[in-house]
């Protein structure tokens, strides 16, 4: 069945001639997009795309759908623009505040489509600790924030969990035996380089909510990326959550605390701020897409 989502991703190939990054444009991946290239070409019965291993480049055909699409489009963005001034969505701000790590795993696709979808809305984003997102709430200084572990009278929209991990020297002892797992009583009294990532919930937290205390903390770093180098270097283990690790884990291992430990993501509205057209609207738009 064609969509939108296969007209999009058509009008990105022709425009980026490389279904890669063409995948990349829309919040594709590529082996989506290409399953979505042959289901359109299917729905079809005309072959649309040339590929070979250097390049892909449109057939004839391919080139006069393109030029249909970017009219159907382009007729879609002015529909829905007339729509958004009629709601007063030609305008408005939303300020949204989360920590950093949030920022780069779990928001760029939703801020991207949402500019893309809301253009005349400014949507702005402020970075800063777990404590201090949730001061910003609290003060209506912000208009909606991603807080860790909401509580379930803050109404969140649940937009994922992260499992923290046990960061350890490939050569540690207790790598082989503990692939599947360490707990938090095995690593309290370690050497330890404790990294925050500017959060509050952060290794120390945990150990000492299991009723431990670390006895032996060599650094203490904000940036997780520190806590990798020094880790990597035998300085000591680490705690963090796996969504920040490495592509590169050489000299590093990573298993995760026994038993399940989450740390969850929840976008919050500032109990205080009236919901002004855009605010609702982006609130509608981030429900659906962590649906």
């Amino acid at each position: 069945m064609m969509n939108l989502t296969h007209w999009r991703l058509l009008v990105a190939v022709a425009a980026h001639e490389n279904l890669t990054r063409a995948a990349a444009a829309i919040g594709m991946t590529q082996s989506a997009a290409s399953q979505a290239i042959t289901q359109l070409e299917k729905s079809l019965g005309v072959t649309l795309i040339h590929r070979s291993r250097i390049a892909i480049s449109l057939t004839e055909v391919g080139r006069e759908v393109v030029q249909q699409a970017q009219q159907m489009l382009d007729h879609l963005d002015a529909i829905r623009s007339l729509a958004h001034q009629t709601r007063g969505l030609d305008q408005g701000r939303v300020r949204l505040a989360c920590f950093p790590s949030v920022v780069s795993v779990l928001l760029p696709d939703l801020i991207k489509q949402f500019a893309h979808d809301f253009p005349g809305v400014n949507l702005s984003v402020i970075e800063g600790s777990d404590e201090e997102v949730v001061t910003w709430l609290q003060r209506d200084e912000v208009d909606v924030g991603v807080v860790l572990n909401p509580r379930l009278e803050d109404n969140a929209i649940l937009l994922g969990q992260d499992r923290w991990m046990a960061l350890m020297p490939a050569q540690h002892r207790q790598v082989r035996s503990h692939r599947a797992g360490i707990t938090l009583q095995e690593l309290h009294q370690q050497p330890f380089i404790l990294a925050t990532g500017g959060c509050k919930v952060n290794g120390e937290s945990l150990v000492e909510a299991a009723g431990l205390t670390l006895t032996d903390v060599r650094i203490t770093v904000r940036d997780w990326a520190s806590a990798y180098a020094l880790v990597k270097e035998g300085m000591g283990v680490a705690i963090v959550p796996e969504s920040t690790l490495p592509d590169n884990m050489t000299g590093v291992v990573a298993m995760p605390i026994q038993p399940l430990t989450v740390r969850r993501f929840g976008l919050v509205r500032a109990a205080g701020r009236e919901v002004s057209p855009a605010l609702d609207a982006f609130w509608t738009f981030a429900a659906r897409s962590f649906d």
